[in-house]
């Protein structure tokens, strides 16, 4: 039941929105004219920086597997690399393509279920930290000139609350892991099994420093390079926007459009751009709503190889496919067994 009010929730946050983006007739007569005046080779090398995010992120997974001492050839970790990327963009909360890469990953890894699950949410974690701190370093940076307006400076406070959330929640895991505390908290304590978890892995890759610090600063490229597919996509329909401006609101953008609000950040990620590009920058409001949707839609391009991988992939010692409530099912037993062996 959860599920499903959550999935109406999103339905309706993103027809809502939609509608609120997209009613001005007049504004989408704007849009129409702009995408006939538009630069598409600007699009084209977008792409190509979409791509580069993905090899990064790719390449970030690499290490993280051969710490666990995981070696897949390159085109079986190419091809699980594509199927996460795939359903995290096409399947609602984001979490999919991880539930699909764990499974898959526990298929070609048998024996090493402990390392394939903490590969995979290892390389969260690694990628939420390079965010923050880029986030943070933006943020410090351009404050002043974020926050000058009212409905700007409320999309930048939502931005540090979830912040401010994040950082707690790694600092608590930071704490309970070194202090060797996730097994002495009670049975039902909220999250205890996520955080004897994340005590496993910070553990494991601690003594693997160098893969860890690699792997960060590989996270940062692919961070840089997301931002710079949505800039490359401002300059297809000639915003004139400084790289830092549009550096800094990035962060604001790829936060918010992350909350499990709307459907992939669909509605949410244009309204965003409207009020911090308009209101910051001059962009008429007709391009930025235009710079969320294509970006988006560059995203959904280079994603969807990820689809067609998925349909041909025949995992190690398995016959056809199994369902994703399947796989879910079995990698948190998996997860829940691997908990009580800690």
């Amino acid at each position: 039941m959860k599920k499903i009010f959550l999935t109406l929730f999103q339905v309706a946050v993103t027809m809502g929105v939609l509608y609120w983006v997209f009613h001005d007739p007049h504004k989408r007569a704007q849009m129409w004219d702009a995408l006939k005046k538009a630069n598409y080779w600007w699009v084209g090398v977008a792409v190509l920086a979409y791509m580069a995010v993905e090899v990064a992120a790719a390449i970030r997974w690499h290490i993280l597997l051969k710490v666990q001492q995981i070696n897949l050839s390159a085109l079986r970790v190419s091809g699980l690399f594509l199927i996460g990327m795939f359903y995290n963009q096409f399947l609602p909360g984001g979490t999919g393509g991880d539930i699909m890469k764990s499974y898959l990953l526990l298929k070609e890894t048998p024996g090493k279920a402990t390392g394939a699950l903490l590969a995979v949410l290892f390389d969260r974690i690694v990628g939420l930290v390079a965010i923050i701190a880029i986030t943070g370093f933006l943020i410090a940076l351009r404050y002043d000139w974020l926050t000058q307006l009212q409905e700007t400076r409320s999309l930048v406070w939502i931005l540090l609350a979830v912040l401010g959330s994040s950082v707690l929640m790694l600092l608590t895991s930071f704490v309970v892991s070194g202090a060797n505390l996730a097994q002495k908290l009670p049975q039902r304590f909220p999250a205890r099994e996520r955080l004897i978890e994340l005590s496993a892995a910070y553990h494991l890759y601690a003594h693997h420093w160098r893969a860890t610090f690699a792997a960060f600063g590989v996270s940062l490229v692919a961070h840089l390079c997301t931002f710079a597919t949505f800039l490359f996509v401002a300059y297809a329909f000639q915003a004139r926007v400084a790289v830092l401006d549009f550096f800094a609101i990035m962060p604001v953008e790829r936060t918010i459009s992350a909350l499990p609000i709307s459907f992939a950040g669909v509605g949410l990620r244009e309204k965003i751009f409207q009020v911090m590009l308009h209101g910051l920058c001059d962009v008429p409001e007709a391009i930025a709503v235009l710079i969320g949707s294509m970006s988006f839609l560059v995203m959904l391009t280079c994603s969807a190889p990820g689809g067609l991988v998925y349909l041909l992939y025949k995992p190690s010692g398995q016959r056809g496919h199994v369902g994703l409530k399947e796989m879910r099912k079995e990698v948190e037993t998996l997860e829940h067994e691997i908990v009580e062996q800690e």
